[in-house]
C-alpha cells in the first residue's frame, strides 16, 4: 500500500462518519445498516503521519473519527505450511491478515485500561491500519500460547515461523483474575 498523501487539489470533506470502539460505523450518528457499503468504504480508509484517518477516493477525501482502530478481528484460523504454522485473521470487513513480519501483532492498553491485542491489518508498520482482536479471538489466540525457548516466564504463539509474545506468565495469570 502506498503511503497517504492528501491531494491539495481536493477540499477536505466532512463526511459524518465514526467508527466506535467495537468497529460499528456511523453515519452522521447512525449505525451504517449496509455491510456491503462499509467494506467499501473500509478500501478507500487511510491513516495519515499524525494518525488521523481519511476516506480517500481520486473524486473525495474527509477525515473520519475512529474511537479505537478501525477493524475487529473477528475470527482466526490455523493453516500449516513451509513456515511451519501460520495464523490468519478475519476482519468484520473481511479482510485477511495473516500473522507475519509483515502482519505484527502489538498489544496496547485501551482507553479503558486493559490491556489489548492488535494485528496490523495494511500500510505501514507503526501507522498503518489495524485490527483490534474480539474477546473471543483473543482468547483462542491465548489457548495458544507457549513459553518462549529462551524464558520460560513469557509466552507467545508463532506463526509463520516467528515468535510474537502475548506477555509474561505472571501478568497473563494476573490479567485472568476476576473479583
Amino acid at each position: 500500500m502506498s503511503e497517504f498523501r492528501l491531494n491539495p487539489a481536493l477540499p477536505e470533506e466532512d463526511f459524518g462518519i465514526k467508527i466506535l470502539r467495537d468497529g460499528t460505523w456511523l453515519h452522521h450518528g447512525r449505525p451504517m445498516a449496509r455491510h456491503n457499503l462499509v467494506k467499501l468504504f473500509a478500501t478507500v480508509l487511510k491513516r495519515d503521519e499524525n494518525g488521523d484517518f481519511w476516506l480517500q477516493t481520486p473524486a473525495e477525501q474527509g477525515r473520519i473519527e475512529v474511537e479505537d482502530a478501525p477493524f475487529i478481528a473477528v475470527e482466526m484460523q490455523r493453516q500449516t505450511s513451509e513456515n511451519g504454522e501460520n495464523l490468519l485473521f478475519r476482519t468484520n470487513v473481511d479482510d485477511w491478515a495473516a500473522l507475519d513480519a509483515d502482519h505484527s501483532l502489538a498489544l496496547r492498553t485501551d482507553a479503558a485500561g486493559f490491556l489489548c491485542p492488535y494485528i496490523h491489518i495494511r500500510g505501514r508498520q507503526g501507522r498503518g491500519i489495524e485490527a483490534k482482536l474480539s474477546r473471543a479471538v483473543y482468547y483462542e489466540l491465548a489457548a495458544l500460547a507457549v513459553p518462549h525457548p529462551d524464558d520460560a516466564n513469557l509466552y507467545g504463539v508463532y506463526s509463520a515461523g516467528l515468535f510474537f509474545p502475548l506477555g509474561t506468565a505472571t501478568a497473563l495469570a494476573a490479567d485472568g483474575e476476576t473479583d
